[in-house]
């Protein structure tokens, strides 16, 4: 089952994707309330959006394309309070990104931090059931207020030295109310960072992901995440400048997914019952490894296998002119 956040005229809907239709549901307009109730009655998911169907549908291309009165949104949010939704994720976990790495910041034949990173996720990112493996790289994106949906910009802010697209999988879960994460499903995502910045030391990654990501447009309840194949494409001026095959999931990581979900989740601050949290698994291919810059406006695609239509994004880069600095945040005392 995929579902798919809308918003339009008649305000927040969720909806059920079937073919080229999305069936609405009647009393839940978010994937938050709906697992919500779902756990509060101890309900499948799919079971518990399945009974909440109603009669009312939408017709699916026309929103997707944007020609409808109605948006789609991020595939997972937390209603009104964005803050309790943790947006998060795990690098080094393809050998496609730590060879990027490495290639950005070795120094001759020099192997560099990022590169022994995923050496110890070959050598212990897969432990046996109920062991815990090695600890993955992992990073802060922001809160729920950074998540863009299908058709929304991604935007390279003035002090940023670029943005590029990261396709990948995101884990979707909400904890539970005895504060135990549940994983509600996955969905593609472009995860977007700073490789500019990233470039110039590694120890400045954490900063290059502080960036608007998109995720979505659909949420797949309980995807196959063994092996799944995908492309990323960067379109400009309506033609393809760049397409890469790409390819996650288990059997490509160096990492268990429950590996990740227990290093991301032994922390008690990512337990607090009724949150949110949208955690990247890494990605295989970008451009900016190709050496291809993106400019304003050219558009981004991330398509996996079995996560319904692809996700699509604008880049925005705002005009800068010379000899004008960076605008500077002052800090004042109360």
């Amino acid at each position: 089952m995929r579902l798919i956040q809308l918003a339009g005229p008649a305000g927040r809907r969720l909806g059920v994707v079937e073919g080229e239709q999305l069936r609405l549901l009647r009393n839940h307009g978010s994937v938050h309330s709906l697992a919500s109730a779902a756990l509060a009655v101890s309900l499948n998911l799919a079971r518990a959006a399945e009974q909440d169907l109603s009669g009312e549908s939408l017709d699916y291309p026309d929103i997707y394309s944007g020609m409808s009165p109605w948006r789609i949104l991020p595939a997972v949010d937390h209603p009104g309070e964005p803050a309790r939704c943790l947006v998060s994720g795990t690098g080094l976990s393809h050998i496609r990104s730590a060879a990027n790495r490495q290639a950005m910041h070795a120094a001759g034949e020099q192997i560099t931090d990022s590169m022994r990173m995923y050496q110890w996720g070959l050598e212990g990112g897969r432990p046996a059931p109920g062991v815990a493996g090695v600890s993955p790289e992992w990073f802060y994106k922001g809160t729920g207020l950074t998540l863009r949906a299908h058709n929304q910009s991604l935007d390279v802010p003035d002090y940023a030295g670029d943005g590029g697209e990261e396709p990948e999988i995101a884990g979707v879960y909400i904890i539970d109310p005895s504060g135990s994460p549940r994983r509600i499903g996955m969905a593609a995502g472009n995860e977007f960072s700073d490789h500019q910045f990233e470039k110039k030391n590694y120890l400045y990654l954490a900063a290059s992901k502080l960036r608007t990501c998109a995720l979505g447009p659909e949420l797949v309840l309980d995807p196959a995440f063994d092996r799944v194949s995908g492309q990323v494409t960067i379109e400009r001026g309506g033609a393809t400048l760049w397409c890469k095959a790409i390819q996650t999931g288990e059997a490509v990581m160096c990492h268990s997914l429950a590996n990740l979900e227990h290093h991301h989740f032994k922390f008690e601050a990512h337990r607090r019952p009724g949150d949110i949290h949208v955690h990247f698994f890494g990605a295989d291919a970008f451009s900016f490894g190709e050496g291809v810059q993106l400019e304003d406006g050219d558009w981004m695609q991330v398509r996996f296998e079995g996560f319904g239509k692809p996700l699509r994004n604008l880049l925005r880069r705002p005009v800068r002119i010379a000899g004008v600095a960076e605008t500077l945040v002052t800090v004042r005392p109360v």
